[in-house]
């Protein structure tokens, strides 16, 4: 099992930054850790990695107990932090083969050589780290994170400041890494977790609201279908609330309408006659693609 959490809790002085957290991930692939600012995203990455102890509760990393077998918790784990801590006044090239050594790895030449091509680093391997911009030196942070081989891959936003083009090449990384290691990534960014993410796991004000595939966490939240429709002209609320079906109406501009109904029931030919009745047209209808982002913000909302 590569990621193991049970009932995890980590109190600062009054406040309680993680409630009884808990779940699993039991094999290789890309999970999606949500929240809002402030909901305990780092702090729960900070005690899988063993920079703090949790308050109560117990996790374990490729089966070593994250209190008791700290060292072997951090040879299996490369660490991306949100604030990427990089000694800005070495080489890229000169760090990345400080932090092999420190991994004590044997013919860590070849393993930089391999990271600085993976991340995309070679026009840039022979500069000093505070030269870089933010962008690249987030490539430095996911080259150390990766040096040593490690099983599980844990990181906090770390696609932040990179430029679309760069975007894009991350992604990829982090999609062929989790061919093979569990990565357990946190970004604000829904559109990255859709694109990249098999799984979802969100977190608010501490306490775990949802562990689900991306897929099903989108078709299983509400209990209502929308429907957009755009009239030629404006139509009264109470006559389209009274279409048979239509649970909710909501008007996104004077002639455009999102109009919830039950999943099992299809109202589009009563809403053309509602048009017909009303002497309007129906110029655009289409059934709303629902987002992760739609979810996060009903499950967060507080």
């Amino acid at each position: 099992m590569s990621i193991s959490v049970r009932g995890i809790t980590k109190v600062y002085g009054r406040q309680k930054a993680l409630d009884e957290v808990s779940f699993e991930l039991t094999r290789p692939g890309v999970v999606g850790f949500l929240g809002p600012n402030g909901a305990g995203k780092s702090t729960l990455m900070k005690v899988l990695t063993c920079y703090l102890p949790p308050t109560a509760g117990e996790a374990s990393v490729c089966g070593h107990d994250i209190r008791s077998a700290g060292m072997e918790v951090r040879r299996k784990v490369g660490y991306l932090p949100e604030h990427n801590p990089l000694y800005v006044d070495l080489y890229v090239r000169e760090y990345l083969e400080f932090v092999a050594g420190i991994h004590g790895l044997k013919g860590k030449e070849a393993r930089v050589r391999e990271m600085i091509g993976l991340v995309g680093l070679e026009r840039e391997q022979h500069k000093r780290i505070g030269a870089l911009s933010k962008g690249y030196r987030q490539r430095v942070g996911l080259a150390q994170a990766l040096v040593h081989d490690p099983q599980v891959l844990i990181l906090d936003e770390p696609t932040s400041g990179l430029d679309p083009n760069q975007l894009e090449e991350v992604r990829g990384l982090i999609r062929t890494v989790g061919r093979e290691k569990t990565v357990l990534l946190s970004t604000h960014i829904m559109q990255e977790v859709e694109a990249i993410c098999e799984r979802v796991i969100i977190i608010d004000r501490g306490r775990l609201v949802a562990d689900d595939r991306a897929d099903r966490l989108r078709s299983t939240q509400r209990d209502l279908e929308v429907l957009e429709v755009e009239f030629d002209g404006g139509v009264p609320l109470p006559k389209l609330l009274a279409i048979p079906g239509v649970v909710q109406a909501r008007q996104e501009s004077p002639v455009r309408w999102a109009i919830g109904h039950a999943r099992d029931q299809d109202v589009r030919p009563a809403v053309f006659q509602f048009a017909v009745d009303q002497g309007r047209k129906v110029l655009t209808m289409q059934k709303s693609t629902r987002g992760l982002e739609e979810v996060f913000k009903e499950l967060t909302k507080g």
